[in-house]
């Protein structure tokens, strides 16, 4: 809005009375602002640790009562297990640094190979990339089990290839699709005029890459980067299904050794819990890092 009413001039010490019939612009004054609900996500995941609290309380309480005479209570059977418990959530956590740390470096090299200007090394990148990222990540962890040899014979010394490597290499196939899908889609939401940008300055395709593209598609890489570390890490129970002792092996077989079928929602809720525990920080952080990143108009 504007005012032509007469405007009083005030110069150093002294008083100056001018006008003007200028109009004159009133200062802006910006409205409050309103809540934009960033705190909705730690609501929910407050309500949801809190549900599950609640149920596993309930649930030990109920085990507990239900014990009988002479046999130990559920909680001392829940808290003599949960130390190995841990033990085997620490190997599933372990399992998914390894796993991710290999499908990255594979996946970046996939990722670049896919804008290659070399149409062969484009093509095969693309469909290696699509095989991996749609196929069932239990099916490529059999593969993996049943397909790598169990040992290596490299003049004439015998190296085994323990399981636990097989799993980590079967988990690692999904996760550089992925990885390779992502560094891919980083790279192409990079504006043209940097590419043209940087040709007109006389840089090869390279210098390019490596020190004007990357730089800026790393930032927009990193959250839906951890958001995929997030899954792999909850994806990592499936190395139990092939004989691997992780916390879930860990946890069936306590339930196995001390034949309490009560006891099945509490220990289950106690290893749901330590990976929630994990896990849900990292989702918090990716949302953080998200709207820090987020590309502006």
């Amino acid at each position: 809005m504007s005012d032509s009413r007469p405007v009083h001039i005030l110069q150093g010490c002294g008083v100056t009375c001018a006008t003007t019939d200028l109009p004159v612009l009133k200062p802006f004054r910006a409205p409050p602002i309103a809540p934009s609900g960033l705190a909705a996500p730690v609501v929910i995941g407050g309500a949801a640790l809190t549900c599950v609290a609640l149920l596993f309380g309930a649930s030990l309480a109920h085990a507990q009562l239900g014990a009988a005479t002479g046999r130990d209570g559920a909680l001392a059977i829940l808290l003599r297990w949960a130390p190995l418990i841990f033990q085997g959530f620490l190997f599933n956590i372990l399992i998914s640094f390894l796993a991710m740390a290999l499908g990255t470096v594979v996946g970046v090299v996939a990722g670049i190979a896919q804008v290659s200007l070399a149409a062969p090394v484009r093509k095969s990148a693309w469909a290696l990339t699509q095989f991996f990222r749609n196929a069932p990540w239990l099916v490529l962890l059999f593969y993996a089990m049943f397909l790598l040899p169990f040992e290596f014979r490299v003049l004439g010394l015998t190296i085994a290839f323990p399981a636990w490597v097989k799993a980590i290499i079967g988990l690692a196939l999904p996760v550089a699709a992925n990885v390779s899908e992502i560094v891919r889609g980083g790279i192409t939401s990079i504006p043209s005029g940097q590419w043209e940008s940087a040709e007109s300055l006389a840089f090869s395709r390279r210098q390019t890459m490596w020190m004007i593209i990357l730089p800026q598609a790393v930032k927009r890489m990193i959250p839906p980067w951890m958001n995929l570390y997030a899954i792999l890490t909850m994806a990592t129970t499936l190395i139990s299904v092939v004989g691997i002792q992780d916390g879930l092996s860990i946890t069936r077989g306590a339930l196995i050794a001390e034949s309490r079928p009560d006891l099945m929602i509490p220990m289950y809720l106690l290893l749901l819990m330590m990976f929630f525990a994990y896990c849900y920080p990292i989702a918090r952080a990716t949302l953080a890092l998200e709207r820090r990143f987020s590309v502006r108009a």
